[in-house]
């Protein structure tokens, strides 16, 4: 199976199914921010993964079958670049459809001190993702930490009450394509359309794929709905204009 057969097959099908069961109005909102949310994510996603996706083809982090692809732009696949934006699409329609069935929720404070806990988890997890370089077994955990952590700190600290708000759905919008991504990512490795490399890896496995895959589609989904729930939701606040008087 070639990686465009696999996206076809896996990653194709349950966005056109979950864009023709899109309700009105979109997530739930409508208007620009919903219409804009999802190309905006996946254009920042893009920007943000390419340059780290190549390091870690450079590195030799993990790598594909040169008869399993189109063909590559610098050193990751035409069809990588591709999984970057379709992924931010099938997360951000589940998340939508989610949001169009949900109650409003009314936007509440955060607790006084989750924002700072929030703040101190992301930096330690920042932290230990750069220490973790040092060891080669742990260098595709600590680039995902590293790479990914001080996103979802700035997420965090941002938008803390917001989050806090919609907890339930930011739950169950990440955990279901998490899941799904697993297997297909289980499916892809075994068909050997990409491998992992063991030398830079933990060698744990969670059912049969490597923890560091498992981690890395986690922490992006969380990125993408998350991102997507601060652009449709969160309240900016007002800036009053101050006029002087001479």
């Amino acid at each position: 199976m070639s990686y465009f057969v696999f996206h076809l097959l896996f990653v194709l099908p349950p966005i056109l199914f979950l864009a023709w069961r899109q309700p009105q109005p979109l997530a739930g909102v409508g208007g620009r921010r919903a219409t804009l949310g999802l190309p905006l994510i996946a254009i920042v996603a893009f920007i943000y993964t390419t340059p780290w996706d190549n390091y870690l083809v450079w590195r030799k982090v993990w790598n594909y079958g040169s008869d399993r692809v189109l063909g590559t732009i610098g050193y990751v696949p035409i069809e990588e670049y591709l999984f970057f934006i379709l992924q931010c699409i099938l997360t951000g329609l589940w998340l939508y459809w989610l949001l169009a069935r949900q109650p409003k929720s009314n936007q509440q404070q955060a607790y006084p001190f989750l924002r700072v806990l929030l703040l101190v988890i992301g930096v330690s997890l920042s932290v230990v993702g750069f220490l973790m370089l040092r060891s080669p077994s742990t260098v595709y955990l600590g680039l995902i930490l590293a790479w990914a952590a001080p996103v979802i700190t700035l997420q965090w600290v941002i938008g803390a009450a917001t989050l806090q708000a919609m907890q339930r759905i930011l739950l169950i919008a990440t955990v279901v394509p998490t899941l799904y991504l697993w297997i297909i990512d289980r499916i892809a490795i075994g068909d050997g359309i990409w491998q992992i490399s063991e030398m830079y890896t933990t060698g744990i496995e969670l059912f049969g794929l490597p923890i560091e895959e498992a981690i890395f589609f986690l922490v992006t989904n969380i990125m993408v709905v998350q991102g997507l729930l601060l652009l449709l939701l969160l309240k900016l606040p007002k800036i009053a204009a101050i006029t002087s008087v001479d």
